[in-house]
């Protein structure tokens, strides 16, 4: 006898409905999985063999039958072990044990032994699929079913084990859909604010911050160790506007596929800050692998990626960034398909100006050869420096502004500005979008300047001290500086403040 259930497979971070077709005959005793299938697909013929004897059922083991699953598309690599579920509902209604009907329905779940539902990744993108290909319902484990139902118009029905997914199905027992009211969890959902105000000194640093959040520009930050430079990047993702709707949803798609949405919260509400080790691989930094999964720089999408000891990181590495930090996205090509990662993020690296941190410091004497710090400063030059739009010196601090006890309220004050900025930029742009995403049209358009300003920036390009990239990064930070200040037009001032900006000691 023949049956057809329906689940869904993610393929890099997009799902896809998976037909699951299984037919049991007599015969020589046999349980089959074919269609693409890896190790962990394989190897749940024995748990949901055992899963269903422990539920009270006949095992396909205990039967002289020949079992055979096919999952379609044929063609498409299944991998993982949510499609438990819904393999043993398959087997059972082909052997007859059970009858229901399984029509618009995407059914998932992993299987213990004991017939108990353990959690699966992606249950909203599952959601939004079943919510896109006009399925009914979606059956899955109790412990995603706050996740699944965060997407509106979805009937969401969690069960704790395949007993209760059984007895639903065939109507014995009703189980209520989950429901999830998101306005107030938005609105029970504060940041605290407080600790970045006793960030001590770093004016300078601060108003880059500032300028950086208002127009999502990339920051490289240097200075000795100990000055602050990763408490400062930290507070860029927390002075950064609040996730809309949409953006919690993206985001919280992505770390529920790559299974680190936190236990406690269907979502994720803050901007991501992401901070990878310099040993991290080029694969664990963009994304790939067999097959490819999300990087580093798209666990950072809509946040802050912060790159400590940047020049300590392998250069094939830092190389590999160059494309999505223009493109804003990092495609993945292998034989069979190529995918496409969203990576808009901010990226904020810090550096020491040598390989000790003390060159260039009055207060420490510096040990380090002239040759290793030419082969230290080496890895700050080139294509990918030229993409970062602001460059701060981070100087080490004197005693008065660290002991100081005084509360300014700067993270606040900072925060409000830099939302008014970006709605200025969300009404220019008709869409959410940043200053530093402008294309040259939109930079002519946009980026006016006067005569005097002009004539600045011709000394700075025709002098070699700004590239066409740097040229138009100017103008990018020169148009965020004149939206927080509030000017339709961007100033000679505002000129000088981004070309300030675009200045390394080192």
């Amino acid at each position: 006898m023949l049956s057809k259930v329906f689940s869904a497979g993610i393929l890099g971070l997009e799902a896809q409905i998976i037909e699951i077709e299984v037919n049991v005959d007599f015969g020589l005793r046999r349980f089959e999985i074919v269609g693409l299938a890896d190790k962990a697909v394989e190897e749940s013929k024995e748990r949901v063999a055992t899963a269903i004897e422990s539920s009270g059922f006949k095992s396909p083991h205990s039967k002289p039958i020949k079992v055979l699953v096919s999952l379609a598309p044929a063609d498409l690599k299944k991998e993982g072990s949510l499609y438990d579920l819904p393999i043993a509902l398959g087997y059972l209604l082909a052997s007859g044990e059970i009858k229901f009907n399984p029509e618009r329905k995407i059914i998932l779940g992993e299987l213990g032994l004991d017939g108990k539902l353990k959690p699966i990744k992606g249950a909203i993108s599952f959601s939004l699929l079943s919510k896109e290909k006009g399925f009914s319902e979606i059956v899955l484990p109790k412990e995603n079913a706050k996740e699944a139902a965060l997407i509106e118009g979805v009937k969401v029905i969690g069960v704790k084990n395949l007993r209760e997914a059984i007895l639903y199905l065939e109507g014995k027992i009703e189980i209520l859909p989950e429901k999830v009211d998101l306005k107030t969890i938005i609105q029970q959902k504060k940041e605290n604010l407080e600790e970045l105000d006793y960030i001590k000194g770093q004016e300078f640093a601060k108003r880059a911050l500032e300028i950086s959040a208002a127009g999502n520009h990339h920051l490289l930050m240097i200075g000795p160790p100990g000055a602050g430079k990763t408490l400062l990047a930290k507070a860029l993702s927390k002075i950064l506007p609040p996730l809309s709707f949409e953006e919690i949803l993206e985001v919280t798609k992505i770390y529920s596929i790559a299974g680190l949405l936190p236990k406690d919260s269907p979502l994720i509400f803050e901007r991501p800050f992401r901070s990878p080790h310099h040993t991290a691989s080029e694969v664990a930094l963009i994304g790939g692998g067999n097959p490819p999964r999300p990087g580093e720089i798209t666990l950072a999408h809509r946040g802050v990626l912060f790159l400590d000891e940047f020049p300590e990181f392998h250069r094939d590495v830092l190389e590999s960034l160059r494309q999505p930090l223009e493109e804003r996205k990092i495609t993945i090509s292998r034989a069979r398909h190529s995918l496409s990662f969203p990576a808009s993020f901010t990226l904020v690296a810090a550096a020491n100006p040598c390989p000790c941190g003390n060159f260039g410091n009055p207060e420490k004497e510096c040990h380090c050869s002239f040759s290793q710090i030419q082969k230290y400063q080496r890895k700050l030059s080139g294509p990918l420096i030229d993409r970062f739009d602001i460059f701060v010196n981070v100087p080490p601090l004197k005693y008065e502004k660290l002991a100081s006890k005084e509360s300014s309220g700067w993270a606040e004050k900072v925060k409000e500005r830099v939302q008014k900025a970006r709605e200025i930029q969300k009404i220019r742009f008709g869409k959410e979008k940043t200053n530093s995403e402008m294309n040259l049209a939109e930079i002519k358009k946009y980026c006016q300047i006067d005569r005097e300003s002009e004539n600045l920036l011709k000394k700075y390009v025709d002098s070699g001290k700004l590239t066409a990239r740097g040229y138009h990064r100017v103008l990018k930070v020169a148009r965020t500086i004149a939206d927080l200040e509030g000017l339709e037009k961007i100033s000679f001032e505002n000129i000088c403040e981004a070309l300030n900006y675009r200045q390394r000691e080192i």
